[in-house]
């Protein structure tokens, strides 16, 4: 439960305006830092959810499938320039980042990633980090301001910060694949 609480003090720690306007105010810091916190907030928040709908997650997500779908979804959605832009001009999609983020990605994803095998664990990795790369690749070599609300130079910064993104990805796959070996050999 110490988790939910930490949780619960994350997401309104970012939702207070002055942190959320800092935060949206530069760009790779809106999309890197802001949303991956907001899911971050509700993957933790997501033990107080699961004890407390517990019938709920057992009969929508019982193989953990559905909340992966869900997640990548909207994580998906989220990854669009158009819908980044609009965060900071519309209120309504605004108010939609602070609810679908923590409570449509994180908390699914905290019912899921215990119930669904390596293999989806191993798609959903493999999917994220092409994420990155993809919209590094966009907002690098697009040479036209994708987002009004934010600078060319900021743009291609994002891009490059995804590009590290991936590339950390990277290097933890072959760290997790490395050390999945190396537990499988000593238990054989």
């Amino acid at each position: 439960m110490k988790q939910a609480k930490y949780g619960l003090l994350l997401y309104i720690f970012l939702a207070l305006p002055p942190v959320a306007s800092l935060m949206e105010s530069v760009m790779i810091v809106h999309m890197h830092m802001q949303l991956t916190l907001l899911v971050l907030s509700g993957f933790l928040m997501g033990t107080f959810f699961k004890q407390r709908f517990a019938s709920f997650f057992n009969n929508w997500n019982q193989s953990g499938v559905p909340g992966v779908i869900l997640a990548v979804v909207i994580w998906a959605y989220w990854m669009i320039p158009r819908i980044m832009d609009e965060t900071l001009t519309m209120h309504s999609i605004e108010i939609f980042k602070y609810i679908s983020l923590p409570f449509l990605v994180g908390v699914p994803l905290r019912d899921s990633w215990k119930k669904v095998s390596y293999t989806v664990k191993h798609i959903l990795y493999i999917f994220m980090t092409i994420n990155f790369i993809v919209m590094g690749w966009i907002y690098v070599a697009i040479n036209q301001q994708i987002c009004n609300n934010y600078l060319l130079v900021e743009q291609r910064t994002l891009g490059f910060g995804s590009f590290a993104f991936a590339a950390c990805m990277i290097i933890y796959g072959f760290i997790w694949i490395f050390s999945e070996r190396k537990e499988h050999q000593q238990s054989s």
